[in-house]
């Protein structure tokens, strides 16, 4: 997945000027999926120099949003994603240093659409974007502004695409560090992997199972394992992956489920040296001394407590607890996800109540912080809960009995969920563990009105 990224801004230099104007376009490799475009107010002088050549001027950004007040939707769309623009090194500065700003650290991968275009359409005297949409015919509305260089820029990625297979299928992996994988592991293993929701599996010559994770997006992730060579065991993994295979859940949480069903009774090797290397952590709830209570992620074997809810890799924590933090407007910073001496991230985007700061009392913030831990600690009664399925003409169903989820299954749309008992003919049975019931929870707190039908208990 891609997003084709332009900015204006008000000079050159990353560190001293801001953004004046963004235009995103979300691709999957094929056509763009989603846009955001917004003029941003950079709280400083436009020089009018830079009017005449973007045509953007003070009295047009005076009510433009300010750049924290986009900071979470730049964040979202461009998650997962490549960092895609012409000299993406210019745009990337400034918007990292603009999340620098707000003590936010914002990370993605780039690929530069001018060095692709040396490498696989060499021959032209000039790759600046004018030029080059000029030479290949590529039509640039509303040249210097975002939203007209990067649909330009778009086409001419698009362009690229074509001109060169394996970027599709790779998403940036070079072919330098395919070369390093299994000679097993062929580009057409790699391109059947779709941009869907479920898990997958890595797997030897031998056909072992070495590897099982979840993804909403399978491909995205199995790439990043692909491309990781940080770590010896990521090094080692990679180069023993003979073959992928993949099971779509539509569902998240049937995925979540699935996955750690998979862990527990195949204990694949990789998955268990995980679980050995982060030596099991935990989610722990203390009140500090201020008399908020913290929900923080901690080994196990450091406290004398059980926790809230455990998980076998430190990513799993995260997850979770970034998961708690949006359901129940948690602060980063009371949760240790945000390291400051000052407020949060969320709340400088208007997303934390201000626990962090003291402008929230901890008598307000510890109901929900209350009401977060309780989603983690059990379940209880009978219920169906409902979400999405495989594809579009499709819904998936998980069935909780007395507390426990007993399984999943599929069904057509149309069908009348008041006969909501019919839905376990087709049911697929699936084990309960002691991570169950947080893996639950936390999908059950957000469910929208309808998704959660409840039964008698058996």
């Amino acid at each position: 997945m891609y997003t084709i990224i332009d900015i204006e801004t008000t000079g050159g230099s990353a560190d001293r000027d801001r953004i004046t104007e963004i235009a995103i376009y979300k691709h999957n490799g094929i056509e763009v999926v989603d846009e955001f475009t917004t003029l941003v107010n950079p709280e400083t002088h436009i020089p009018y120099y830079i009017t005449q050549m973007t045509g953007i001027s003070n009295e047009m950004v005076e009510n433009a949003p300010r750049f924290f007040e986009v900071a979470k939707r730049i964040v979202e769309i461009t998650e997962g994603t490549f960092f895609v623009a012409h000299n993406a090194q210019f745009d990337y500065r400034f918007v990292e240093a603009e999340f620098k700003r707000l003590g936010y650290s914002y990370s993605r991968k780039t690929l530069c659409t001018v060095k692709l275009s040396r490498k696989l359409i060499p021959g032209y005297p000039s790759y600046s974007l004018g030029n080059i949409c000029s030479d290949l015919g590529i039509k640039i509305d509303s040249r210097h502004r975002a939203s007209g260089d990067a649909k330009a820029t778009v086409k001419l990625f698009e362009l690229l695409l074509k001109e060169n297979p394996d970027l599709a299928i790779t998403a940036g992996v070079s072919k330098k560090s395919l070369a390093d994988l299994h000679p097993q592991l062929t580009p057409d293993k790699i391109e059947r992997i779709p941009e869907n929701t479920g898990i997958y599996y890595f797997f030897d010559e031998k056909d072992s199972l070495l590897y099982v994770g979840k993804s909403v997006n399978i491909r995205s992730r199995v790439l990043q394992h692909l491309a990781e060579t940080k770590t010896k065991r990521a090094v080692e993994m990679r180069s023993r992956i003979a073959a992928i295979d993949f099971e779509l859940t539509g569902s998240e949480l049937i995925a979540l489920l699935l996955e750690l069903e998979q862990i527990k009774s195949q204990i694949p090797i990789f998955n268990r040296l995980s679980r050995r290397a982060t030596n099991s952590y935990g989610l722990f709830v203390e009140t500090d001394s201020a008399g908020y209570l913290n929900i923080t992620i901690e080994k196990i074997n450091s406290k004398n407590c059980e926790p809230l809810a455990s998980f076998p890799l430190l990513d799993d924590a995260r997850s979770t607890l970034n998961r708690l933090v949006d359901q129940f407007t948690l602060c980063q910073k009371l949760c240790g996800l945000y390291k400051s001496d000052g407020s949060c991230f969320h709340h400088q985007i208007r997303k934390c109540r201000g626990a962090c700061v003291g402008a929230e009392s901890a008598y307000s913030y510890n109901i929900r912080a209350e009401r977060a831990c309780k989603s983690l600690l059990h379940i209880s009664g009978s219920f169906i809960l409902l979400d999405r399925g495989r594809q579009a003409d499709e819904k998936s169903f998980i069935k909780v009995s007395n507390g426990k989820v007993i399984g999943y299954g599929y069904f057509d749309p149309t069908f009348d969920v008041s006969n909501a008992e019919l839905l376990t003919d087709s049911m697929i049975p699936l084990k309960n563990y002691k991570e169950t019931a947080a893996l639950v929870g936390s999908f059950l707190v957000k469910a929208k009105a309808g998704q959660v039908i409840f039964l008698n208990s058996d």
